[in-house]
């Protein structure tokens, strides 16, 4: 009967949900408009050479400056692989590397992959659609996983764009 296999399946693991935070990394190319700020930046940086970031309308917050909790994708890979490790666990959980950077801080990643190429910073004014719902920063609580038993490290935001610039979008076919 397979309802009862599945059933019994389900039964003998528990249930986790993951709240994903600002993942980058290979094979995001599909995404269009959604596609992390580095895949739009280096595509920035082939065209034009000028890296284009909003400018900031909030106090506080420098242009270029708003945070985001930057999580590379093969982290979020292993850290699903250690939930199907670990059938037990079940919970709520955000999965993003814990520490908010700013979208300078990318874009200087980024420069300094791209050590040949001349590249320049250009600030521009947030579309009024957005100003309104726009979030300066956010970083993901990372203490429930933690407490769940997860203690693998997370990439720092300078390998991770080391990385998937060298080794995917620098190459001819950027896919794995």
């Amino acid at each position: 009967m397979p309802g009862a296999r599945a059933w019994s399946i389900a039964a003998s693991h528990a249930a986790s949900g993951l709240k994903f935070f600002n993942v980058y990394g290979p094979n995001e190319y599909h995404k269009g408009s959604m596609r992390s700020v580095l895949v739009q930046l280096h595509a920035q940086a082939r065209s034009t050479g000028v890296l284009r970031l909003f400018k900031s309308h909030q106090a506080g917050y420098p242009d270029g400056g708003q945070l985001r909790d930057f999580v590379y994708v093969r982290d979020c890979a292993q850290a699903i692989q250690w939930l199907l490790d670990h059938p037990k666990v079940s919970g709520l959980f955000n999965l993003g590397s814990g520490t908010a950077r700013s979208f300078l801080d990318v874009a200087h990643a980024l420069m300094a992959t791209m050590p040949r190429r001349k590249l320049s910073i250009e600030f521009f004014d947030m579309p009024e659609t957005l100003k309104a719902s726009y979030q300066s920063k956010t970083e993901a609580a990372m203490q429930r996983l933690r407490a769940a038993g997860y203690t693998q490290a997370f990439t720092s935001l300078e390998d991770g764009v080391k990385d998937y610039v060298k080794n995917y979008l620098e190459k001819p076919d950027p896919y794995l």
